[in-house]
């Protein structure tokens, strides 16, 4: 594939936490398309990989090829521990992440996402991308660093308006200083707080030029992607339109709100995007959501898109992170119809509506959790009445929560999904005689995957784009 001249037919979708991981990007990548790692806390998946012996031998090997000095020794020394000691004993967690924080948490954010690019990209010449999320805001200068300097050829992002990505991606690639703007919860004349990475502030030999990446932000309204192609501080090179059947985080709907008898919010006529003003836009895009299929990616040709992005036939194929005996009950659920999907507007403490999967004999995360929150990738900053910066979560424990300033009626029925996400790819975390539990995220057309996957216990990411790709127009040669 010409990267400057044919943009993938296929975008495999970038599912955090740890399920788009480097494995399923790779083999999606040797086969032409694009593969995506997701880059969503990607520092703790990595530490816990070294924590359970680094099976393989992958995180080593790829640590060899680290650029910053003195980095890999440190944190190999911190927390590597061979196959099998760790034992019963809880993981060793990274200290938790704030506007400013100390020169070794970010180097461990710069090394954990240079790994999974670097390993994403070895043995092939395909093209790789990163997702991230511009809400978990704080981590992400430090891990667009890391993935440049493995060579990352394309960044995704959603989950908010990433208008100042472009001048992150131009001043990064020079090794530049970039800043951007935190977002602080109180008096809306508050002083503006920024978020700053310096690559100078990291000891390597060589500051040669590096590739800047193409960015491509995951839209769910024609006006965010126009606000993005006109406004945005540099070049953006297309746009994935993700509607709200895509898993994980939804838009909430338009409009004012309204749900269905069991508490799932309605999407209608508002929340179709307008294709007819992405395609004026004149740039690449991709349509995401219910799209896995051949008549999908037909229906997003003959509307002018270079393709789709999947996610939820990749999530369940032999390649991705996802835990094996997750795979196995979900795809055994789907022969017997013990499988649903639900659109939960509460599970998420963003407040954004956030897909739960529900399947017989899998347990997952619900309110008799007691809750920790010792992750914190979706805290958010808010404004003390001293005027100083604070953090917090609306999953973390209630009491924490209202003593910061937070209201009590925010915390109904939320979920932790940093610790529920990290179980789910069999990095659960141990507290005393209890383990966290899972807490599963697909596309509605979950439900669908049968008619694919035939009842077969596994399959493959290639078995996912020949069934994908055979819905493509033929293109005769010469």
């Amino acid at each position: 594939m010409n990267e400057a001249t044919s943009p993938p037919r296929i975008i495999q979708g970038g599912m955090g936490i740890g399920v788009s991981h480097w494995k399923l990007a790779r083999a999606v990548s040797r086969l032409g398309h694009l593969g995506v790692v997701s880059g969503t806390a990607v520092d703790t998946v990595f530490v816990r990989r070294l924590q359970d012996g680094d099976p393989g031998g992958h995180m080593r090997r790829a640590m060899r090829q680290f650029p910053i000095r003195d980095v890999c020794e440190s944190v190999l020394a911190q927390y590597y521990l061979p196959l099998g000691a760790r034992g019963a004993t809880p993981y060793k967690l990274l200290p938790l992440y704030r506007r400013v924080v100390g020169r070794a948490r970010e180097q461990t954010t710069i090394l954990a996402n240079f790994v999974e690019v670097w390993l994403a990209k070895e043995g092939h010449n395909g093209v790789v991308g990163i997702n991230l999320l511009t809400k978990v805001q704080m981590p992400n200068l430090a891990s667009l660093y890391g993935a440049m300097l493995a060579g990352v050829d394309y960044v995704l992002m959603g989950a908010g308006i990433p208008r100042d990505i472009p001048a992150v991606l131009d001043a990064l690639a020079e090794h530049r200083a970039a800043e951007l703007k935190l977002d602080v919860e109180g008096p809306a004349d508050s002083a503006t707080e920024q978020l700053l990475f310096v690559p100078r502030a990291h000891e390597r030999n060589d500051w040669r030029v590096l590739k800047r990446p193409r960015f491509i932000p995951i839209v769910s309204a024609s006006s965010l992607a126009t606000t993005l192609a006109r406004k945005a501080s540099g070049s953006v090179e297309g746009f994935v339109v993700e509607g709200p059947t895509a898993g994980g985080h939804n838009a909430p709907p338009r409009g004012a709100p309204s749900f269905s008898a069991e508490g799932e919010p309605l999407y209608g006529d508002r929340d179709i995007v307008d294709l007819g003003r992405i395609r004026e836009l004149g740039l690449p895009f991709w349509l995401a959501g219910g799209c896995g299929t051949p008549e999908g990616l037909r229906s997003a040709l003959a509307a002018g898109a270079a393709g789709v992005q999947v996610g939820t036939l990749f999530a369940y194929c032999d390649e991705s992170g996802l835990d094996a005996g997750i795979k196995r009950g979900v795809l055994a659920g789907l022969v017997t119809g013990g499988v649903r999907v639900r659109t939960d507007a509460r599970a998420s403490p963003t407040g954004y509506p956030f897909k739960v999967v529900h399947a017989d004999g899998l347990e997952r995360q619900d309110d008799e959790r007691v809750r920790h929150c010792d992750l914190g990738y979706l805290r958010t900053a808010y404004r003390t009445p001293a005027g100083t910066l604070g953090y917090r979560c609306a999953s973390e424990p209630v009491d924490q929560y209202v003593s910061k300033g937070g209201n009590i009626a925010d915390t109904a029925g939320r979920r932790c999904l940093c610790n529920g996400l990290t179980a789910n790819i069999g990095q659960a975390q141990i507290r005393g005689t209890s383990v966290e539990l899972p807490l599963l995220t697909s596309g509605d057309d979950l439900v669908s995957l049968q008619c694919f996957a035939r009842g077969r216990e596994h399959y493959s990411a290639a078995d996912v784009v020949g069934f994908i790709d055979s819905g493509a127009p033929v293109v005769v040669q010469g």
